[in-house]
């Protein structure tokens, strides 16, 4: 993972050692939520190809092939990880009279007595807190750029706390600064036993401002596509922020959650609802990690599963614009339900994640549509971007059923595949895209999963996972032949001081 030098000034060069450090506190703090004792699990295993395997997994289970464990004396990877006692049950975490136990920022563990308690985590990890937050202060005190060097003052203190707040909306606020870096408890696909838990996660990024300043001018026709949404008009009375913050950067490392198993290659970020009403979102594109997976899986799983007179249409520009409205698309849609006013997270509990990755990607496309029809991205052939798509989802379905972007594509497989939107020709196992179904298709399902998340119909959500977020006996063939043609299901980086030359 590398990027241009001559973007940074001497004094950025000097805060990435800082920054890398307080990114590898977070690591440790993952470890020990995502698994538990490292060290334990390491103790006696010689082998460098299964350390390296530990390693990008953060425990014995195969993150990329539906969580199975790869170690015999590993048995299931707990749903809840290591946020919750292994002993716990539902109705025991349900009895518990403490309202800090669906807190993003905590632990649930076993008082001297036995009975549950919640621990904030600058309490269960204070030596690895009270590090990051050394590190991120002292960084600070090197930024030239004003707004990082707030943002990154104010990071320091919300790890000390667990109140993200304050350093969330000075993140939103920074504009000209060059050097970023994503640190603290962020996402919660780790918690699959009730998506509550978020995982400390450290991510240091350079902007690539050329890139940045074509994609800003998307930003302005959020509340446009907000109203213009294919669901009732009660489904999109929420207002959509036309925030300009819609950028391209080099990551150049990775740390705890968001280097665990398949990696990311964009970012819409922060999850906090308050955040999003008051200053919406920001969407980051990984440039260089976004064109390594086009390079390494799209092009030659599109090679294997398209229809040859359709492969001219995979192309990166549409690969990179399907993600970034994908992340855009987050920000679109419903935020609370309709009856009662509940935080649709909290609504839809361990299917938001599933239902939500779903929506931004169907939702992503359509917003790509609409900027097409109303000429605001010109000289567009939209099937570049729909069977890149398609080629996308095999790519993402190899994440596996534990993987909620995983099970998003499946149930977007399925409904494409219902529809007619996609055709495959069983001699040849090529897929086919059908541009008037798909377009139709993309609206219908797009209003399916918004519908869904205003009602905040948990129900609902469940059936549609367990019915089209698996793998087809049809699709299993198909990723089998992509297995057996030797594409890497993912990528694993090379980063550091030494790979940056620093």
């Amino acid at each position: 993972m590398t990027t241009d030098w001559s973007k940074l000034t001497e004094k950025e060069k000097q805060m990435l050692p800082l920054l890398i450090e307080a990114a590898d506190q977070m690591e440790a703090i993952y470890w020990q939520t995502a698994y538990g004792d490292k060290e334990q699990l390491f103790e006696g295993i010689t082998d460098s190809a299964l350390i390296k395997y530990l390693s990008i997994n953060y425990g014995p289970w195969d993150r990329l092939d539906a969580n199975r464990p790869f170690l015999e004396t590993a048995g299931p990877k707990p749903l809840g990880a290591n946020f919750y006692p292994q002993d716990m049950t539902k109705s025991e975490f349900e009895a518990l009279q403490d309202p800090r136990k669906t807190d993003w920022y905590s632990i649930v563990r076993r008082d001297e007595k036995g009975a549950l308690k919640v621990i904030p985590y600058h309490e269960a990890y204070p030596e690895q807190i009270r590090k990051a937050a050394s590190l991120l202060k002292q960084a600070a005190q090197l930024a030239e750029d004003e707004g990082l060097r707030n943002y990154l003052t104010l990071r320091s203190e919300a790890l000390l706390t667990d109140d993200y707040l304050k350093s969330d909306l000075a993140w939103m606020d920074m504009k000209d600064n060059t050097l970023d870096i994503v640190i603290g408890p962020i996402e919660t696909y780790e918690d699959a036993l009730f998506g509550y838990k978020a995982s400390h996660s450290g991510q240091i990024l350079v902007k690539d401002k050329d890139w940045s300043k074509k994609l800003s001018l998307y930003a302005q026709y959020l509340p446009k596509l907000q109203e213009n949404l294919p669901v009732p008009a009660a489904y999109k009375k929420e207002k959509a922020n036309a925030n300009p913050d819609m950028n391209a950067y080099d990551v150049i490392y990775y740390a705890g959650d968001c280097n665990a198993g398949s990696k990311n290659i964009a970012i819409n970020l922060p999850n906090d609802p308050r955040v999003h009403a008051a200053k919406g979102s920001r969407k980051l594109q990984l440039k260089n990690s976004m064109q390594a997976k086009f390079d390494k899986m799209v092009v030659p799983i599109a090679r294997l599963v398209i229809d040859p007179e359709q492969q001219k249409h995979i192309r990166f520009d549409a690969f990179f614009e399907n993600t970034m409205f994908h992340e855009v698309a987050h920000g679109l849609g419903v935020k609370y339900t309709l009856q009662g006013n509940q935080d649709v997270r909290g609504a839809l509990k361990d299917n938001y994640t599933s239902i939500e990755e779903g929506k931004a990607d169907i939702l992503g496309l359509f917003c790509i549509t609409k900027l097409a029809e109303w000429g605001v991205i010109q000289n567009k052939d939209l099937m570049d971007n729909y069977v890149t798509f398609i080629a996308g989802i095999f790519r993402s379905c190899r994440f596996g059923a534990a993987s909620a972007h995983g099970k998003a594509n499946m149930m977007q497989f399925a409904h494409f595949i219902e529809s007619g939107a996609i055709t495959r020709d069983t001699d040849k196992g090529y897929y086919t895209i059908d541009f008037e179904k798909m377009k139709k298709d993309i609206e219908i399902i797009a209003g399916e999963y918004i519908t869904l998340e205003g009602d905040g119909d948990y129900d609902k959500a469940s059936q549609l996972i367990a019915t089209k977020g698996i793998v087809s006996p049809i699709l299993q063939k198909d990723l089998d032949r992509i297995a057996q043609a030797g594409i890497p299901k993912d990528i694993y980086f090379q980063q550091g001081l030494q790979t940056l030359g620093l």
